[in-house]
């Protein structure tokens, strides 16, 4: 992948971002005989993070915090006051999870993994690795122990001592090299992936073994949520949905979703239904499983990468940073 490389979402922007890595000056390096070498600059802080381009949204149980462009980490009380805290780099953070109200971590460009354990308020750098330019797209922990990272080109990584070692996911799934978009765990503890080229995989044993599944889609998929005890819902380009009763057998209903929009994140509101957001601040909202749907739109209408709902509000980030939505 060239140093301009997509943030999380292959067309989420026209534009390209590209973060500089310091390094040591060549002259120094000359003296010493050395390669230059690439370090990791801090964040800076910024008053207009919120507002700016964010790509990841949780809740901790604690905090809400929202990760994105150039090392950006805000976070919140109430979803309508934002700080922005400091990190150990600039890099474009694409995704954040949490194990719980203190261990988090946050993947991004550079194959930058972050970690706190002090529920966001100060970041440690875990794995920085410029020379690949590649990007890490999402991130999952089963625990504070067990993770797993994947990104673009195959690029799968996972730790069983909370990141304080990363190590490569030996998988025939990543032989194609397609983007890995999204992983994430289904009801029954499926560990599922889906990206680029409608790639589908699953793992029935927390990560231990992973295996493809036919996908009714054969373009890029962004992202997948849970359904019912064995199912799941993925959607992607055009404002392709689909739903399976069960992901292992591989047989897919399409959803009507009445729209073009590609969509790029989603949650799971307490009542069961499925959010999903996209290009253009359009939002589908799903009901009676996924077969009926609503699509409506940002204020904002600019593009959206992801969601989670707080209090009866859809909190959304994207291009214009964080934006509030009522549902009804």
């Amino acid at each position: 992948m060239s140093k301009f490389c997509a943030v999380k979402r292959a067309g989420l922007l026209s534009a390209m971002l590209f973060v500089a890595a310091p390094v040591l000056a060549q002259d120094e390096a000359d003296d010493a005989g050395v390669e230059p070498i690439v370090k990791s600059l801090p964040s800076e802080i910024m008053p207009l993070t919120p507002s700016s381009l964010l790509l990841d949204i949780v809740d901790t149980g604690r905090h809400l915090i929202a990760v994105g462009d150039r090392g950006a980490v805000i976070v919140s009380n109430d979803g309508a006051t934002w700080a922005q805290v400091p990190t150990p780099t600039r890099a474009p953070l694409t995704a954040v999870d949490f194990a719980d109200a203190d261990h988090g971590w946050a993947v991004g460009h550079d194959a930058v993994i972050l970690h706190t354990a002090d529920g966001g308020r100060t970041w440690e750098l875990q794995n920085f690795e410029p020379e690949l330019e590649m990007p890490l797209l999402d991130v999952l922990f089963l625990d504070t122990q067990r993770g797993f990272a994947v990104g673009a080109y195959g690029l799968f990584y996972r730790t069983t001592d909370g990141g304080t070692t990363w190590e490569e996911v030996d998988s025939p799934i990543r032989e194609d090299e397609w983007h890995f978009n999204a992983i994430t765990r289904l009801a029954d503890g499926t560990l599922f992936i889906a990206g680029e080229s409608g790639t589908l995989a699953m793992s029935t044993d927390e990560g231990q073994t992973w295996e493809t599944i036919t996908s009714p889609y054969d373009s890029s998929l962004f992202g997948a949520l849970p359904y019912g005890e064995k199912g799941v819902v993925i959607f992607g380009l055009r404002g392709n949905v689909f739903v399976s009763d069960d992901a292992a057998s591989a047989q897919w209903r399409e959803v009507d979703t009445g729209t073009v929009a590609s969509m790029f994140g989603g949650t799971v509101l307490d009542d069961g239904r499925k959010v999903m957001v996209g290009v253009n601040g359009n939002i589908i909202v799903s009901a009676n499983g996924v077969e009926d749907v609503q699509v409506l739109k940002s204020a904002a209408g600019t593009a959206l990468s992801a969601a989670i709902a707080v209090d009866g509000v859809l909190l959304a980030v994207g291009e214009s940073g964080v934006q509030r939505i009522a549902l009804n």
